[in-house]
């Protein structure tokens, strides 16, 4: 980390008992004026931090806004998934960075934030609206030593831990619909974007870009998606610290994913069967130019999902688009 990731993070450590600006000169190796430099610089990027002769430091807000030394100050020192963080204020869309960086033969684990993009995407060419300061709008570059056919457990879980994060940061349990969606009933606050590098026998490179809709109002959200999307403030009635959610959910994944590369997908995919609205479902999935109805019943061991026909078959599908039907398979 570096030093104001540093200081913030032995501001958060310390909580209200304060901590002097001689420990965090012993800390960082530096003079106490340049503590006293490093606060100045983070009050005027809006951090309250108020000092006193008896307690020291103590921080007493931060601004609604990202700030990649405050994300890291969170997240603490990583090897893996928010190893290194970057925020932009606008762009077109972070997967686009981040499939820059990958080419480029960054490590696995860079983490690219905007607080805005003109041109999010979803999956199947949809656009994502990506107000600023509203959401979460993120892409993370993964390198794992998996084969292009199991690309779809890195979907499984992501869907997962987003879901585990928003739980963990608001006390709300959002479910998952098949494939990468995470939903309060019927209406998504969230969504997952896997693209891939890879060769026939090897991924190269994964950027999965997540978006989370956080602080919209009802009457903020697109009028032609308020039918089918909310946001969390919309459903726990509050207004929820972007920064912490973000970084609760980081630290989920990098657990998923370290889980994943531990050859423990099942735990990972167990917890999905738990958290999914779509299984025992009757479903219609569009593959292409193909349909597939039937019932959705399981995952199987590279995370597609297995869907029983009207006529029995077993289809193993690993992406497409789902709708819910009503009544019962025969």
């Amino acid at each position: 980390m570096n030093p104001d990731a540093r200081i913030l993070a032995g501001l958060r450590t310390a909580g209200e008992a304060g901590v002097s600006g001689a420990a965090l000169a012993k800390e960082l190796g530096v003079s106490r004026a340049a503590v006293w430099a490093r606060i100045e610089d983070l009050r005027k990027s809006g951090y309250d931090i108020e000092a006193s002769p008896h307690h020291g430091y103590r921080l007493r807000s931060c601004p609604d806004r990202l700030h990649p030394d405050d994300l890291q100050a969170r997240l603490g020192a990583r090897t893996g998934i928010g190893r290194e963080i970057q925020v932009f204020q606008e762009t077109a869309s972070t997967n686009d960075i981040v499939e820059k960086l990958a080419r480029d033969d960054v490590r696995e684990g860079v983490v690219v934030f905007a607080e805005s993009q003109s041109r999010g995407r979803g999956r199947l060419g949809r656009r994502w609206v990506s107000p600023a300061g509203k959401g979460l709008w993120f892409s993370v570059l993964l390198r794992p030593k998996l084969p292009p056919t199991a690309a779809t457990q890195l979907t499984v879980l992501s869907a997962v831990a987003v879901a585990r994060g928003i739980e963990r940061h608001t006390g709300l349990r959002p479910s998952i619909k098949w494939p990468n969606d995470i939903v309060f009933g019927t209406r998504k606050v969230a969504g997952i974007l896997l693209e891939l590098g890879a060769e026939l026998d090897h991924i190269r490179h994964v950027v999965l870009g997540i978006g989370i809709d956080v602080n919209q109002t009802a009457e903020e959200l697109p009028e032609d998606l308020r039918p089918i999307a909310t946001s969390l403030r919309i459903e726990g009635g509050r207004t929820f610290d972007r920064a912490d959610l973000a970084s609760a959910v980081l630290i989920e994944l990098d657990a998923a994913y370290g889980r994943l590369r531990r050859g423990d997908f099942h735990e990972i995919s167990d917890e999905w069967m738990c958290r999914c609205s779509t299984l025992g479902k009757r479903v219609s999935i569009r593959t292409g130019d193909r349909v597939v109805v039937g019932r959705a019943e399981s995952l199987d061991e590279d995370g597609a999902l297995l869907v029983r026909t009207d006529h029995g078959r077993l289809e193993h599908i690993i992406g497409g688009d789902v709708s819910l039907l009503k009544g019962t398979t025969p």
